[in-house]
């Protein structure tokens, strides 16, 4: 409150001053002048700093006019003409005084907003690895739990590698959320887990290949990528393999290619399903946030129906870390 009333206390205590010096005839003209001006660009500089951001133009305003006014009358034996310039070049303690006090608050303003974005920015990533990846890992454990429970009648021998499979598949999860849980609490960057790039796709191709009946064909001839590069190529085909197992329920083919090197690399994952594009364009926002992110990093990025069925094109360019 006491903060929200300072702009006005400011602009009261400032006319008030000149007033009382006036009235009272408080020592000589030039002294009680440079009294009046000193405390009318303190009250100003504190109002601006500290008061409510409406109050700031009037509190300027009324403290410039009052500098004008004090001088306009200790100049009263002046010519017009340059009692005018005086009154206007003693009114740069008012300007003097806004910037004192709006600086400092423009300061803290602009920090107020980089953190705003730091956290935006942290929560959007939170919200990209739980859906590049957890979600990647979760559906490969209801298609797990969905084969064992199918085969556990028929070939009870069958649902126990199905289970080790759940579990794998549940710890890759912990274990991603584990590294978000150490991102947000902003630990050292050493002691976090890297995001997994291409040299972990054979890995997620085995373990997507294990989880179904698809023919999976990876072709790796990329040379060294830098990892951000690498992690976003990473997630392109983990993402278009979950749309493979979610939408595509009559595939029975993926091919994935992985070429380029250090200036970029093309990711291209294609399957055989004949699903229309509509219901192949359900479930999310994991392809077109993966398109606004190649496409910011100065990519080019396609999804839709290819020769043969659905198809996930992306050209990657280097990505600074």
């Amino acid at each position: 409150m006491m903060r929200r009333n300072l702009g006005w206390a400011g602009m009261a205590a400032g006319a008030a001053t000149p007033c009382l010096a006036f009235v009272a005839d408080l020592g000589d003209p030039p002294q009680l002048f440079i009294l009046v001006v000193t405390t009318l660009a303190a009250l100003t500089a504190a109002a601006v700093r500290w008061g409510p951001r409406r109050h700031i133009a009037p509190v300027a305003g009324l403290a410039a006019a009052a500098m004008a006014l004090v001088l306009w009358s200790f100049t009263g034996g002046m010519p017009t003409p340059q009692r005018l310039v005086a009154a206007a070049v003693w009114t740069t303690p008012a300007l003097v005084a806004l910037v004192v006090g709006g600086y400092p608050r423009l300061m803290l303003h602009r920090r107020a907003v980089a953190v705003q974005r730091a956290r935006r920015a942290q929560r959007l990533q939170v919200a990209r690895d739980l859906h590049d990846f957890v979600a990647h890992d979760i559906s490969g454990i209801v298609a797990q739990a969905q084969a064992a429970r199918f085969v556990a009648d028929s070939r009870p021998e069958a649902a126990g590698p199905a289970l080790a499979r759940i579990e794998a598949a549940g710890l890759a999860a912990l274990d991603t959320m584990d590294r978000m849980v150490g991102m947000l609490h902003d630990a050292d960057p050493a002691t976090v887990r890297p995001l997994p790039t291409l040299d972990e796709l054979p890995a997620l191709v085995d373990r997507f290949r294990a989880a179904g009946h698809l023919d999976v064909r990876l072709v790796h001839n990329a040379g060294p990528v830098p990892r951000d590069s690498g992690a976003m190529a990473y997630r392109i085909v983990a993402e278009a393999l979950t749309n493979v197992r979610r939408h595509a329920p009559g595939a029975t083919r993926v091919e994935i290619t992985v070429t380029g090197g250090a200036s970029g690399v093309e990711v291209r994952v294609s399957d055989d399903s004949t699903a229309s594009p509509p219901r192949r364009r359900r479930g999310g926002r994991g392809l077109s946030g993966l398109r606004d992110r190649v496409t910011a990093a100065g990519g080019t990025f396609s999804a839709g129906p290819g020769a043969c069925g659905w198809e996930v094109v992306a050209d990657i360019p280097v990505v600074a870390a």
